[in-house]
């Protein structure tokens, strides 16, 4: 019997089942940064032959260099505030969480500041850094991109805990030894980069940065040549913002039959599946374009993208 073949496990076990994997993976990890933070203070890689704790766990322990950037970050927070650990192995933080907080936390403000970080998401944690420490908006440019060197993460003191807070999103973190990926302009503002390219950087305030090709390219110089009389300075900012809203008046219209002038149906779709345009538009107004499926548990689905006209069958 294959192991790993759960098609027999009734819906009900199943996730009972994951739940408490979910727990014992979570102790096994805080266990496992506990470890890593004690061999880290012995130097024990010294001894095992390496010239850095990330060497060590990139070639001896066969994690990838990301991962391990991430666990010794970790790790090496925990051992300074061993709440940290706890909060892991519980469920209160997760790992992410922890390597995102772990430059910015001090014996002042940690029991506090983890409070306010318990139970969020990545993007909840990117938010409250925003609150509490507040960048300067980034400057509106257009760069030719080359690729950068990749950062030796096995130099010694590359990883540098007493350096003060630097805050970094979990996209840099990520791309840390990834050549190409990231290039910082400057010790105080890193640029954003990210799976999905926006960070917060102060409240009500964002960084957006991505990458475009040269029709993408050639296509903004054309708004902003055409937005002349309405944005003369051609901010960066403001053209994005007007291709929005007008993306998304033309999205609106096409999915949802959006429009200030409704008119009313002359003739039925022989398509049974077929909605017709008045009702998509009653849909789309009375439920504020978000899903209104509720569980058995009374979850309301919280998804605004990708929608259907049925949560099960769409």
């Amino acid at each position: 019997m294959n192991h790993y073949s759960l098609t027999h496990v009734p819906d009900s076990a199943l996730l009972r089942d994951l739940r408490s994997l979910l727990a014992r993976e979570r102790a096994a990890t805080a266990e496992f940064l506990a470890h890593l933070a004690e061999v880290d203070a012995r130097h024990l890689y010294a001894a095992a032959g390496y010239p850095s704790m990330f060497a060590w766990c990139v070639e001896e322990l066969h994690l990838s260099e990301d991962s391990a950037c991430k666990r010794i970050r970790a790790a090496r927070a925990a051992r300074q505030f061993p709440a940290l650990f706890a909060m892991l192995a519980d469920g209160r933080l997760h790992l992410s969480a922890m390597v995102m907080l772990a430059p910015c936390l001090t014996p002042g403000n940690a029991e506090e500041f983890l409070a306010a970080a318990t139970h969020r998401s990545k993007a909840g944690i990117e938010q409250l850094l925003a609150e509490r420490f507040p960048r300067p908006d980034l400057p509106a440019r257009i760069e030719d991109l080359a690729a950068a060197p990749a950062l030796d993460l096995s130099a010694p003191g590359r990883m540098n805990d007493s350096a003060p807070c630097v805050l970094l999103n979990m996209g840099q973190i990520d791309r840390l030894s990834a050549p190409g990926r990231m290039k910082f302009t400057g010790d105080k503002q890193p640029p954003v980069t990210g799976r999905s390219g926006v960070a917060p950087l102060a409240p009500g305030r964002y960084g957006l940065q991505f990458t475009v090709g040269q029709g993408t390219y050639e296509k903004l110089h054309q708004a902003q040549a055409l937005l002349g009389h309405a944005v003369p300075s051609g901010e960066l900012a403001e053209v994005f913002d007007r291709a929005l809203d007008a993306l998304i008046g033309q999205l609106e219209r096409r999915k949802f039959a959006a429009t200030g002038r409704p008119r009313p149906r002359h003739q039925s779709n022989a398509n049974p599946r077929h909605v017709p345009a008045e009702v998509r538009r009653a849909v789309w107004q009375r439920d504020g374009g978000q899903c209104t499926y509720v569980s058995a548990a009374g979850h309301r689905c919280e998804a605004r993208t990708r929608l259907e006209f049925d949560h099960i069958e769409p």
